[in-house]
């Protein structure tokens, strides 16, 4: 093959891998921006590779995002150690295909990215790698740097973590929708008790301002506090424009109000809210304009 092929066919390999990239990068950093410049430094390697000796492109591409993700772990950490307020992941719009890949989509929600949030950055690679793309645990290792015996560790630690905190998402899309809508069309009445309604006994808001915007800068907790929070939307829902899409594979909502943005995701149990995640930090918000593709 000659050196001109071997380019292009490294090219064309990234290409057609590009969006399973930037779903691994994602889901172990929880920013759109990071993703991508991990996918841009993955790619100054890659075409640095001799492409005849690569002989699974998969693989060896999802190594070297593997690696750049967990080397980019280091500044997050230090950036979001002085974040004022909530930390909440970069919210997406994705198309109906990543919802109906159930699996893929409760992988990227809003609700499973906070708890990935409670991994130290190899027990998130390895759960990642393992549970969403089902690598084999010697390609993990070889990505994360371990030997295959500590990756079946780290996986099994990983899972039992994740197992404990994950939301219980036992309903499907369709009823989660129902409730959203529900919850959107009392929102903006002001209506207390039709708020309280819909949601849970033990309801929780989480919104991440990140010092930029008004948000509340503790998690909200409670069927009362939230409920009597929540009203308070009715000042100015009349200007507001809400428009439903799936955040993160899931039903959600963009909000527009009082020239302020945000992404809005829920989680469901037994017909009723039990969390809602309000992103607003202007920073977060760039892909609200445009699905974002994502692939296992």
């Amino acid at each position: 093959m000659s050196e001109d092929a071997s380019a292009n066919a490294a090219m064309e390999a990234f290409i057609a891998h590009r969006n399973l990239l930037f779903t691994v990068a994602y889901e172990m950093l929880s920013s759109a921006a990071d993703a991508e410049d991990v996918l841009q430094e993955t790619w100054l390697r890659w075409a640095d590779v001799d492409f005849a000796t690569v002989r699974d492109a998969r693989a060896y591409l999802v190594r070297m995002t593997t690696r750049q993700a967990l080397n980019r772990v280091r500044t997050l950490s230090r950036r979001r150690e002085s974040y004022v307020g909530p930390w909440l992941p970069e919210p997406l719009i994705t198309a109906p295909d990543v919802a109906a890949d159930v699996e893929l989509a409760e992988s990227v929600s809003i609700a499973m990215l906070t708890v990935l949030e409670t991994l130290g950055p190899a027990e998130r690679a390895v759960f990642v790698l393992r549970e969403v793309f089902d690598m084999p645990y010697d390609e993990i290792a070889a990505a994360v740097d371990k030997s295959v015996p500590a990756v079946r560790q780290i996986a099994n630690r990983a899972r039992q973590h994740v197992a404990a905190r994950r939301p219980r998402m036992n309903v499907t899309q369709t009823e989660q929708q129902e409730v959203l809508d529900r919850f959107l069309t009392v929102l903006t009445t002001g209506d207390v008790q039709a708020l309280m309604d819909v949601l849970a006994p033990d309801v929780v808001v989480v919104s991440d301002g990140g010092g930029e915007v008004h948000a509340a800068r503790r998690p909200i907790e409670g069927l009362q506090l939230v409920a009597v929070a929540l009203s308070r939307f009715a000042q100015i829902a009349p200007g507001a424009d809400i428009a439903r899409v799936l955040v993160n594979g899931m039903p959600g909502a963009k909000i527009n109000f009082a020239g302020q943005r945000a992404a809005v995701s829920v989680t469901v149990e037994g017909g009723k809210i039990t969390k809602i995640y309000v992103i607003a930090n202007p920073h977060k918000l760039a892909r609200l304009d445009a699905e974002t593709a994502l692939a296992r």
